[in-house]
């Protein structure tokens, strides 16, 4: 069963909006929004959130991380007055410290239900998997306020679907429903709203049935390629797969397939 995370790091003594769970028999942990109804980030949070990540990275308990939220809305984004509080140099961090699932060498879930908007969206975007429910909708509505996402949204957004749609999102404050996200290819996955914590268990416990070295090279490589010329992703690629040859999961995925029976991975 999930239990309360508690953290070495005085920073994290007494988190901001939400609560970290940890599940060691799932190799889990669940960053889990709780700021109800509409889950508010505040400033603060943003930069707990990477400490967080950070931790949670680089304990060996966790194979992935989870980020959910309380009730019906995933988030409606950040506190707007946060944002004329801040010093500028604070404000310089956000892009940095809401990128922090990106950057976390294992695999991140994003589990989407309700309004998912500003930097509930961004947060989302950053993560590797976004299941998405009937009722979820994204949406970058800093346009509303004179100002644009600050924290990598309309940048990924352009990767994943284009500048024209990008454009159509970000310069109108357009929502964008759970169905059209998925065919653009912003979700990974759409499920009815009662079905979402199910999806998040049944992709958890696919992704610990890979070598965690095998999960963690990909995204790696896959991050790194994203915008780089073909002929250098292809000779990355092939770096990252000769250096896999050596590994002992590798070896053990070959005896298993051979031998007709499940890999037992250790990440080495």
């Amino acid at each position: 069963m999930p239990s309360p995370m508690t953290f070495a790091d005085p920073r994290l003594t007494q988190l901001d909006g939400f609560r970290v769970e940890i599940d060691e028999a799932s190799e889990r942990a669940d960053i889990v929004l709780d700021r109800p109804p509409y889950n508010i980030v505040s400033m603060p949070e943003r930069d707990q959130l990477r400490l967080v990540f950070e931790a949670l990275d680089a304990d060996d308990r966790v194979r992935v991380i989870v980020v959910r939220a309380v009730g019906e809305h995933f988030s409606s984004g950040g506190n707007i007055k946060g944002f004329m509080e801040a010093t500028p140099e604070h404000v310089s961090k956000l892009a940095w410290n809401i990128a922090a699932p990106a950057r976390a060498a294992k695999p991140v879930i994003a589990a989407n239900r309700g309004y998912c908007f500003g930097v509930g969206f961004e947060l989302s975007l950053a993560c590797d998997f976004r299941i998405v429910t009937d009722t979820t909708q994204y949406a970058l509505p800093e346009q509303k306020l004179g100002q644009i996402p600050g924290s990598g949204g309309s940048a990924r957004l352009q990767m994943m679907v284009g500048i024209t749609r990008t454009k159509d999102i970000v310069m109108r404050s357009k929502r964008i429903s759970a169905q059209q996200a998925l065919d653009w290819g912003i979700a990974t996955e759409k499920v009815a709203d009662a079905e979402l914590e199910a999806a998040t268990d049944a992709l958890v416990a696919e992704l610990r049935a890979f070598s965690p070295i095998a999960q963690r090279t990909a995204k790696k490589l896959l991050n790194d390629t994203e915008d780089c010329p073909l002929s250098i992703a292809i000779e990355l690629e092939g770096h990252c797969y000769s250096r896999l040859r050596q590994s002992h999961d590798f070896k053990e995925g070959v005896e298993a397939f051979h031998e007709k029976r499940k890999p037992a991975f250790t990440g080495l």
